[in-house]
């Protein structure tokens, strides 16, 4: 892998000055070379989520580049979601977990923090949202709500087997019992049914399947549908992963009423894990979790230990930070009421609302 020091002379480049521009789409494979080579940078920092934000939800973006001389020492991608129902954010990342500043120079943070403050002014967004991993701006308000789960992978099967504890490690066995396994599919079909299943059974709108397979196009590989079927080869529950630099990210999941009693969740994160390490990976990221939920415990259930996202608002035309989640009161007439809803229904009107969640 290219490591972006060498692209001009050390010490020369250092002492060169800082600048910030807009990305262009020429700058895609230094972009993507510095946010493979950032320990700072994650998944949702590669550019190719540029393109599907705006093809698939119509959002503007606003992708910055910090430079020295011609060495990137800094990204940061933003997108504008701008709603009625919603309100109107600028925020780095929506539909990723992750996102913020990623540099490899601390310099480059206040520079690029303030080239987004003068978009979202601009724009006249209420706030200016960044979802970071660790904290930027001490004299920003910050919500706390969200937590993390990441683990090390063993590079032995049986040591991660041994390190789930005993009572999800049952039914993790108890899967296996039931003659469960594991397919990847090249296609997302399977995977979507179950997906859209389950969202509408929770009560909250689905992504247009046109999204999912966005994402196997433009990530290929590194994007995965995993697919568990029943002893009689029928589908049950999935996983659609992401694979970065070492680590293992399943970031959306689905299942039928019947993968309860088969333990088909609990096997089917084990085989992402077992998948995980023979691929070589040494990271498992369980992914975010609001506290207080029942996704926050299963992934505690599993050994997983909490980690804070540090989400940092600067507040423009507001004077409070959002609450856009399914744990604000008022959305729960909403749910209530959208788990009633015929799901052809909710499949045709689901991708209209989620593109201005974010």
């Amino acid at each position: 892998m290219m490591h972006l020091h060498a692209e001009t002379g050390g010490a020369a480049a250092a002492l060169a000055p800082l600048t910030v521009r807009e990305y262009r789409d020429s700058d895609a494979q230094r972009w993507d070379a510095f946010v493979h080579a950032c320990p700072e940078a994650t998944f949702f920092h590669l550019s190719g989520w540029k393109g599907i934000i705006e093809r698939i939800f119509r959002h503007r973006t606003r992708y910055l580049l910090a430079e020295r001389g011609d060495r990137i020492v800094g990204v940061l991608p933003i997108a504008q979601v701008k709603s009625r129902l919603f309100g109107h954010a600028i925020t780095s990342l929506p539909f990723g977990v992750y996102g913020g500043c990623a540099v490899d120079d601390p310099e480059a943070i206040a520079p690029l923090h303030a080239a987004a403050v003068d978009y979202a002014t601009i724009a006249g967004a209420s706030h200016l949202e960044m979802r970071n991993r660790i904290p930027r701006e001490p004299g920003w308000p910050r919500q706390e709500l969200y937590v993390t789960f990441r683990k090390e992978i063993q590079p032995d099967l049986e040591a991660n087997m041994n390190a789930i504890p005993r009572k999800q490690r049952a039914m993790v066995r108890k899967g296996i019992k039931f003659g469960l396994a594991s397919e990847i599919d090249a296609t997302i079909d399977r995977f979507f049914d179950l997906y859209a299943d389950n969202v509408h059974r929770h009560g909250t709108p689905p992504f247009p399947k046109a999204y999912f397979a966005e994402l196997k196009r433009v990530f290929g590989d590194a994007c995965e549908a995993m697919i568990v079927v029943d002893a009689d080869g029928k589908p049950v529950s999935g996983v659609l992963s992401f694979y970065f630099r070492d680590e293992v990210l399943p970031y959306y999941a689905g299942d039928y009423t019947t993968a309860r009693d088969l333990a088909a969740n609990d096997f089917k994160y084990w085989e992402l894990m077992r998948r995980a390490c023979e691929r070589g990976c040494k990271v498992f990221d369980y992914g975010r979790s609001k506290r207080g939920t029942g996704s926050f415990d299963f992934k505690k259930n599993w050994g997983f230990e909490p980690e804070p996202l540090h989400y940092e608002y600067r507040l423009l035309r507001t004077d409070t930070i959002p609450e856009n989640n399914p744990l604000n009161p008022k959305y729960q007439l909403f749910i209530r009421a959208w788990r009633k809803t015929p799901r052809q229904i909710v499949n045709f009107i689901g991708p209209y609302l989620v593109r201005n969640l974010g």
